[in-house]
């Protein structure tokens, strides 16, 4: 039944059922006649046993009504089955449903009436009750068996009567073998509801069948047409993005590979991601941002010429691909347009929320046989520089990025060694309170100087140890110097300081970090409360990946920090589901807030949104005297930046506290 499955299991059962009723129908009108004679030689045999135990008069009046039930059941038999519709209101016959219930109705009533029969036995107290007992569990056992076709019409008959003998056995002179009667009675009517279930069951299925086979003997014509036009659409598919319609990854190498020759050097290569789009899926829902996948992909069909390669690449990552010489315009202003189009406001979102970062990458003049494959890590390197220099920006792939790649292909190749070797360094910049002047924790800051490249950047050392599968190493190691720390400021009696770390998204959701922190804090004696989990807005956004893992930190004592907050578009929820118990600014809206009104607005707001969720509020990113005194008019204790103290290595900040502690115990005793 191959033609069922490219339709669909719902769509197939759907069709065969109005053709599976009607042999049910079919079935139970053969079977009625059949019934009819049975139920009127019983009621012969039974009315004969009534005349001879002297319940003449009941006798005859159960004999009539018996019978005139018995010939109600069979008159809708006689509407014929080319009148009787598949569905309501296209023929005056009724429907297969209206016959199968009027005919099950009317077993009901000759099932009620056989349900009088105690009254021939004084309710199964007479010596005729065993008779009657057995003409009873016969006459149910034939039902079922005369009517596997259609289950309820058996039911409907043998229910009743031995509901009614139940009742009696219980009832009327009640003793344990009437009782042990009575459940097994009641034991009858569950298997023979169970056997004729499972009748109607197998009777559906061979119709089943037998009608599907059937039905493909007459659409073999059809079924080949139908499996033509799957197979284009699945060409189609494998090509094409199912939501936007534009060519996906696949689609764009192949049709980038065909193109080839027609395509003359030099060649631009631009990925374009937008930038917001996570928060639009975790705040409004995967139907809205479909909605701006879709509406992104018009954009730049209407903004792109026709011979443009327009391609859906990944989530939210789009390819466009081009000859130079066949634009009208340079790379650079239609990367500008091409922003510019994309950040007007959607219908459903406010101004600003959704924008766009793009990479390019423009082959040498004079290249031969271009490689898409080749292309693209280029144009990558050049959309992580747009993204990283903020939103809404575009980024040119040139002689510095070549060596930004280069340096991270060495860092790849670098890194497990330098792990190994311990040549990566923490270090600790502190968090202040009291307009600067109270020490309140350090943060931990991860360093490493390369032989040939020199300081590489955090965030591209953590990305390359998650590519090359160094995350859980990197955390180890991250997590033992800072117990370290923690130890030496137990040693100096400065145990009221904590010290956090930084934990990117990729590690929350991807390892058991709770394991691995609460292992390590129990196995060197140190109190929870000492160390506080950094984590950035954006992995508070995604609760569904993180919310146990850092509830259960929490719950062992560990503080929950929201790192870079007010860059993204975190819920007040995830900030109550997470139990965080500090959030720090990002440092962008911090630094340079003495000459920023608006900037001066959003801190304000998030230090009353800390103030009324009870959440402390750290801005990081103090830079100059004018920044502080302006946070400091605005309500924030809490500050952190180099204008403050800038990092320094473990040793130096150690030294740094010692001289400070010394310094503070003089003072008490002067």
């Amino acid at each position: 039944m191959a033609w069922l499955e490219d339709i669909g299991p719902p769509a197939a059962e759907a069709q065969l059922e109005p053709l599976i009723l009607r042999d049910q129908l079919s079935a139970v009108r053969g079977s009625s006649v059949t019934a009819l004679q049975v139920q009127i030689f019983l009621s012969l045999i039974i009315i004969t046993v009534a005349f001879h135990s002297g319940y003449r008069g009941a006798g005859i009046a159960w004999f009539a009504i018996t019978i005139l039930a018995s010939f109600l059941r069979i008159i809708p038999n006689f509407v014929p089955l080319t009148k009787i519709s598949d569905r309501y209101g296209t023929r005056k016959g009724g429907t297969v449903q209206d016959h199968l219930r009027l005919t099950a109705l009317t077993t009901l009533a000759s099932g009620t009436i056989w349900a009088l029969l105690p009254v021939l036995c004084a309710g199964f107290t007479g010596p005729e009750s065993v008779f009657y007992l057995v003409v009873i569990c016969g006459a149910a056992a034939g039902s079922v068996a005369n009517s596997t076709s259609y289950a309820r019409i058996a039911i409907c008959f043998f229910v009743p009567p031995l509901l009614s003998a139940a009742f009696c056995l219980t009832y009327f002179d009640g003793n344990f073998d009437r009782y042990a009667l009575a459940a097994m009675a009641m034991l009858y009517i569950a298997a023979l509801i169970y056997i004729s279930r499972q009748s109607e069951a197998a009777f559906r299925d061979s119709s089943r069948l037998k009608n599907a086979a059937t039905t493909l003997a007459h659409s073999l014509r059809e079924a080949t047409d139908r499996s033509i036009a799957v197979a284009e659409e699945m060409r189609f598919r494998a090509a094409h993005d199912d939501l936007t319609h534009l060519l996906n990854r696949s689609g764009f190498m192949q049709e980038a590979a065909s193109r080839a020759a027609e395509f003359t050097a030099p060649l631009c290569l631009m990925v374009l991601d937008l930038d917001g789009f996570k928060s639009v899926n975790d705040l409004f829902g995967h139907q809205a941002g479909d909605e701006v996948l879709i509406e992104v992909a018009r954009r730049l069909r209407h903004s792109l010429a026709d011979d443009f390669l327009i391609a859906r690449i990944g989530g939210d990552e789009f390819a466009i691909l081009y000859p130079l010489e066949t634009a009208a315009e340079p790379s650079a202003a239609l990367a500008t347009r091409l922003i510019n189009a994309i950040q007007v406001p959607f219908a459903a979102f406010d101004a600003g929320r959704i924008g766009a970062s793009i990479g390019i990458h423009v082959t040498s003049p004079g290249t031969q046989n271009f490689n898409i494959a080749e292309m693209l890590p280029f144009a990558d390197e050049a959309l992580y520089a747009a993204k990283n220099a903020g939103r809404n920006r575009y980024f040119l792939f040139d002689d510095s990025l070549r060596n930004r790649r280069e340096m991270r292909r060495a860092v790849e190749r670098d890194l497990r060694t330098a792990l190994a070797e311990n040549a990566l360094e923490i270090w600790y910049q502190p968090v202040f309170g009291q307009d600067g002047k109270l020490l309140i924790s350090l943060e931990a800051l991860l360093r490493w100087r390369h032989p040939d490249y020199g300081w590489i950047p955090p965030e591209d050392l953590l990305a390359i140890a998650a590519m090359t599968g160094l995350s859980e190493p990197l955390i180890n190691f991250i997590l033992g110097d800072v117990c370290g720390m923690i130890g030496k400021l137990v040693s100096l009696k400065l145990d009221r300081i904590w010290v956090a770390m930084n934990l990117s998204p990729r590690e929350v959701s991807r390892i058991a970090i709770d394991d691995i922190v609460l292992a390590k804090l129990e196995a060197l004696s140190i109190s929870p409360s000492m160390l506080e989990i950094e984590i950035t807005e954006e992995t508070a956004m995604n609760i569904s990946a993180v919310q146990d893992k850092l509830n259960s930190l929490s719950a062992a004592g560990v503080r929950i920090a929201v790192d870079d907050f007010g860059v993204g578009y975190s819920s007040l929820a995830s900030l109550r589901n997470l139990q965080v118990n500090r959030i720090k600014i990002d440092r962008c809206f911090v630094t340079g807030i003495s000459t920023s009104p608006s900037d001066q607005i959003l801190v304000h707001t998030i230090l009353k949104l800390g103030e009324s969720l009870g959440i402390e509020v750290v801005a990081e990113g103090v830079e100059t005297a004018e920044d502080l005194h302006l946070l400091q008019s605005l309500g924030c204790q809490r500050c952190q930046g180099y204008y403050l103290k800038s990092p320094a290595p473990r040793d130096d900040v150690c030294n740094w506290l010692a001289q400070m502690e010394a310094a503070q115990t003089t003072q008490l005793h002067n």
